[in-house]
């Protein structure tokens, strides 16, 4: 009934002379948002974001980085399986930092621009720590509010970048994808219509427990990060990842961020890379921060934020600052993670990375997290 009343909102938009063309373009957007996980458009959407939404281009320079070959190796017996239950869209293994494997399913291709979701967080996570560095943050238990004034008062008031990081600030936000009206669709909503993402964030007021306290995946806070980004710095979300991280890993084409209608990145989900990009990310955190000989985030935060820094629940997946670690995952075993099949997946032991891109509409099924952490584990430690 809702697309109905969208799609007739739509004709009636585009029929209305004295309709100005920003008024039409958001209706399509608002329109996209309805139909974008949808069984036969989900694959073509993951890989053309720039086309649904606004958007900001992450200014990169230099050479592409070549990912050099290895010998290819077999994949496992359930790999077609896999693929197919997953939705896999595509997949790479490197092995000591060469491509042992490397396919694309469901129609798509390597130049394929794909959507990261929450693997951008990440992304966000390992620029913070090159700012801590540079001395833009001063310190992760800083109060968010002395980096993004336009907090203060809100929910975020007295939350630290430590808890924001941690995903335990303790804020209300309800991050149901199935309930139209939960709070993360509420916020896909406000990117159709050319809302602000800051104002929104800003506009949260409730907590459910003091921050510190208790870990909750609240995905707002990765957006809170961003406004202290940006506040410590006085630059763009993507000017800084460009300078500072895509720049150097040597990224491929013309990478970009979904934003919200006032050209603010949409931190916590709205990376747009290549599948070898994400490898190029995973194999420079395999490697402490390193990336074919050249330096690009400290190993000092490599080391701190790929292991548990959260108040999670015994026996639980455990969580670092913005990436995950299996509740019985071993030493240097992390992963970047993103909604409908996204991994990014580091096994430092094995010197493997895989990434995955998917369009698994059943990801939040029972056993679908830990079947694809098996499969992924299996192409680590396979000889």
């Amino acid at each position: 009934m809702l697309r109905k009343i969208l799609a007739a909102a739509l004709v009636l938009g585009l029929g209305l002379g004295g309709l100005a063309v920003w008024q039409q373009e958001r209706l399509l957007r608002l329109l996209a948002v309805t139909t974008l996980f949808d069984e036969d458009r989900i694959v073509g959407n993951f890989s053309a974001m720039g086309t649904l939404f606004e958007t900001v281009p992450i200014p990169v320079s230099g050479p592409v980085t070549r990912l050099p070959e290895g010998t290819p190796r077999p994949m496992p017996p359930d790999w077609p399986a896999f693929v197919e239950r997953r939705a896999v869209t595509g997949a790479i293994v490197l092995r000591d930092g060469r491509v042992v494997h490397e396919s694309y399913h469901l129609g798509t291709n390597p130049e394929d621009l794909r959507i990261s979701w929450s693997i951008a967080k990440s992304y966000l996570s390992a620029l913070i720590g090159v700012l801590l560095e540079t001395g833009a943050i001063t310190s992760l238990d800083d109060p968010v509010t002395a980096y993004a004034p336009a907090l203060e008062g809100s929910a975020y008031d007295g939350v630290s970048i430590r808890n924001v990081l941690q995903m335990a600030s303790g804020v209300v936000f309800d991050e149901d994808y199935l309930d139209f009206w939960s709070d993360i669709n509420k916020m896909g909503r406000i990117l159709a219509l050319g809302g602000s993402m800051d104002a929104f964030a800003a506009g949260l007021d409730d907590r459910f427990t003091e921050a510190g306290t208790e870990w909750k995946y609240v995905s707002i806070d990765t957006h809170v990060l961003s406004m202290v980004v940006r506040g410590g710095t006085g630059q763009t979300l993507a000017d800084l990842l460009g300078a500072h991280i895509l720049g150097p890993l040597g990224t491929y084409g013309t990478p970009y961020y979904v934003s919200d209608g006032y050209g603010v990145a949409f931190a916590l989900g709205g990376l747009n890379l290549t599948l070898r990009d994400y490898a190029r990310m995973g194999e420079m955190f395999r490697l402490g921060g390193m990336f074919q000989g050249r330096r690009i985030v400290p190993e000092t935060w490599v080391a701190v934020s790929t292991v548990p820094q959260a108040p999670t629940a015994p026996g639980k997946i455990r969580y670092g600052y913005q990436w995950w670690i299996p509740h019985d995952a071993r030493d240097g075993e992390f992963l970047a993670r993103g909604v409908y099949g996204q991994y990014v997946y580091i096994d430092q032991q094995s010197a493997t990375v895989v990434a995955l891109t998917g369009a698994d509409r059943a990801f939040r099924a029972e056993g679908a997290f830990d079947d694809a952490v098996e499969m992924m584990r299996k192409l680590a430690r396979s000889e």
